[in-house]
């Protein structure tokens, strides 16, 4: 019998499997794609990601001569840990219990891998070559699709991992680069001599404030996330570390607004007589897909045939589908009917969750013809 895509999701979101911790999670997982005849490979990755596990890939022979071979994936991990968290099911819709995440990004989409391959195996429908691939840390700059060890055949594929309606397809995304600033200026006693201290907090402060941060342009967005220093309030903070990032889908842009952010603290700190050094670091690159790509054509079949609309939409987000573009698989990836993700009012609609296996499973029908 075919598997129901609520209640494996149920069950998926049963077993906790925060980032790192993923090993429970990917012994079901390999045994699910053992009962649909994949050979199942655990990569060696988990030496350089420290999960308790590798990705999992499954590799499931075509039945079709010739037909392209179709990833599809989906991470383990959840960015938070949702130990004893009970779902709570109310007008179609499937929410966390208030306490937790509920976990559909990414158990959603998993789900819906498995319903399908559930369906193709149970039916006999044909197929070329299928490669899964779940994989580990997502949720940790996508560490675990990084550091796949397994070379895949696939001539394109489906991350499923996208927020929003069922039909939405994510076609581009930004370049991510994130910055570790660190102002150095000088302690003093903060009560009997500040005037000798340079107060390195205060210097970050004035640089902060000249720098434009949040939603930039439709494109650009920029973020100072963490700030630390300081030892306690009788003494002048002498250090102060700063992580921020920037994202654009355009360039040009990223590197304007990456410069502007390394100018301003250099400028106020040499001003107020600190020190300023950073380090910078690409997370990932922008991908962008056309419209009239064969991975974006057969989509647009599959929503005629099932009569679903197929909408093609930029995010500013990070996915797997970065890294695996990067890699030379053309990657696009699908909303599941979840909202709120990585908050305790995650949720995800039954119906949504169901249209997507109806998706996916009619676009490796029309894949192979």
């Amino acid at each position: 019998m075919a598997i129901d895509v609520i209640e494996e999701f149920i069950e998926l979101v049963s077993i906790n499997s925060p980032s790192r911790k993923e090993g429970q999670l990917a012994a079901y997982l390999k045994k699910k794609l053992e009962e649909f005849g994949a050979k199942v490979i655990e990569d060696d990755s988990a030496q350089k990601t420290g999960s308790d596990t590798g990705n999992i890939i499954g590799i499931i022979e075509g039945n079709v001569p010739n037909a392209p071979c179709i990833m599809l994936s989906a991470h383990m991990d959840t960015v938070e840990e949702t130990e004893g968290m009970v779902p709570v099911i109310r007008d179609g819709i499937i929410y966390s219990d208030g306490e937790h995440i509920l976990g559909a990004d990414d158990k959603a989409g998993i789900a819906i891998i498995l319903a399908v391959l559930s369906e193709i195996n149970e039916k006999k429908i044909p197929h070329g070559q299928i490669e899964v691939v779940f994989t580990v840390q997502e949720e940790v700059d996508l560490v675990g699709a990084k550091n796949l060890t397994y070379k895949l055949q696939s001539n394109f594929g489906y991350v499923l991992d996208a927020d929003g309606q069922v039909g939405k397809v994510v076609i581009r995304t930004p370049t991510h680069i994130t910055l570790d600033l660190v102002v150095t200026g000088k302690a003093a006693h903060a009560g009997v001599a500040p005037e000798q201290g340079i107060n390195a907090l205060v210097v970050a402060a004035k640089a902060i404030a000249e720098i434009p941060s949040g939603r930039l342009d439709k494109e650009t967005t920029s973020n100072f996330g963490v700030i630390k220093g300081g030892k306690a309030t009788n003494i002048v903070p002498d250090k102060v570390e700063i992580k921020a990032e920037v994202r654009s889908r355009n360039e040009d842009r990223l590197e304007a607004e990456v410069k502007r952010m390394i100018d301003v603290f250099s400028r106020i700190a040499k001003e107020n007589g600190a020190d300023f050094e950073y380090t910078q670091k690409l997370s990932y690159k922008a991908f962008q897909i056309n419209e009239n790509d064969p991975i974006c054509t057969v989509l647009k079949k599959a929503g005629e045939k099932i009569k679903m609309d197929i909408l093609f939409e930029p995010t500013g987000g990070g996915l797997d589908a970065n890294v695996f573009n990067e890699k030379g698989i053309p990657c696009v990836a699908l909303g599941l009917g979840n909202d709120k993700p990585h908050t305790k009012e995650e949720l995800v609609s039954i119906k949504g969750m169901k249209d997507c296996v109806e998706l996916l499973k009619t676009v490796l029908e029309i894949s192979q013809e």
